[in-house]
């Protein structure tokens, strides 16, 4: 008798062991993926602005082409995509489901293309008129407007800190918008240079309601969310954002200018369409990495991500584009960054309280580590 209960003892203690190690594994992998994606994230955050700005400064002037370059590259996508399915396959004997996508998501997707479409039609306008320092700070708020809309529509818990971090990066947007004309271009009139700072400011807005209604689709969605279902989500959200701009440019003729664009550019033919192409490739690591931030911790995080390199982005417009960095640019990136390190240092106390969960208030259920 107590020898069979030695023996049983000893299963359940296997068992348990078994099951640490499933769950230490399972953790480390969603760690991984978030650092690959936040990697993603920075690479798409800190360049598609500045290669974006390159297109404009040497002679460019489509904004719907612009626009169209930011989600244009989604056939990109593919390559995990299949990359997944051969590994399922493999990995189920040859049995494997080639895509995840349910009606639900497609229909969220197909509408929240449309207004990442908008979104980028708004962002490629701000920065046809703006230097990348003025843009990358108004950008900057998109993280108070998600959290606003990530309060309201996934129900994400706010501290004092991050009410602190949402008050200082408006109130620095707002000393921009006072003495915004300070770093105006010689070409460009004042109602040009503000119609842009208000165009950037709505893409800040626009875009920081899409990311929680990512999130929110997630979670309605009543099925299990997998890595590569995130990012068939993001090529249907990139497929119908880039039919949205596709009529823009057919209305504006932009497909008939780009090779007259191109021999005009000042850099040469050769690296106009350069430019054109690693404008697609340097968004599409943007927007991978954003719902993927998502996707591993929630859509607050991912904002957070996305403002967090505005001092990386302002380093490198200044070095590359020599632009001004005015006293104003200098306050508004002083509150930033005060704005940053407060959400930080609260989301570290709100961690180490004991008997806290470290799993995001805001993390998708039933997640599933089938990549």
């Amino acid at each position: 008798m107590t020898t069979n209960m030695e023996i049983e003892s000893q299963v359940n203690n296997n068992q348990e062991d078994l099951s640490k190690h499933s769950n230490v594994k399972k953790i480390f992998l969603k760690r991984l993926l978030l650092l690959v994606n936040c990697a993603l994230l920075s690479i798409g955050n800190t360049g598609g602005p500045l290669i974006l700005r390159l297109y404009f400064i040497r002679g460019g002037k489509r904004i719907w082409l612009s626009c169209w370059l930011q989600t244009g590259g989604w056939p990109l996508m593919l390559l995990p995509l299949i990359v997944s399915y051969f590994y399922r396959k493999k990995k189920a004997h040859g049995r494997a489901k080639f895509l995840f996508m349910t009606p639900f998501l497609f229909v969220a997707g197909a509408l929240l293309g449309v207004l990442t479409g908008a979104d980028d039609y708004m962002y490629a306008y701000g920065v046809s008129k703006l230097p990348v320092s003025t843009s990358s700070l108004i950008i900057s708020t998109q993280l108070a407007f998600t959290a606003g809309f990530a309060f309201l529509i996934v129900k994400q818990k706010f501290t004092s800190y991050t009410i602190n971090a949402i008050v200082l990066l408006t109130v620095g947007a707002v000393i921009l918008g006072v003495r915004a004309s300070s770093d105006r271009p010689n070409h460009e009139s004042e109602k040009e240079y503000f119609t842009g700072f208000f165009m950037t400011l709505g893409a800040s807005a626009l875009y920081g309601f899409v990311l929680p209604m990512v999130e929110f689709s997630y979670k309605k969605s009543k099925t299990k969310i997998s890595y590569t279902l995130v990012i068939e989500m993001q090529m249907v959200m990139s497929i119908f954002a880039t039919a949205f701009c596709t009529i823009g440019m057919l209305v504006n003729k932009d497909f008939q200018a780009i090779p007259r664009e191109a021999r005009q550019y000042a850099i040469g033919e050769g690296k106009y369409y350069t430019v054109l192409a690693f404008n697609a490739i340097i968004w599409q690591f943007f927007f991978l990495g954003a719902v993927g931030v998502i996707f591993c911790a929630s859509s607050l995080l991912s904002g957070i991500m996305i403002a967090v390199l505005l001092p990386l982005t302002e380093i490198l417009a200044v070095a590359f584009y020599h632009e001004k960095f005015s006293a104003e640019k200098g306050i508004a990136l002083a509150l930033s960054l005060w704005g940053f390190v407060s959400y930080f240092y609260g989301e570290f106390k709100q961690t180490n309280k004991p008997n806290q969960s470290l799993e995001p208030e805001t993390q998708i259920p039933s997640v599933s580590s089938q990549s």
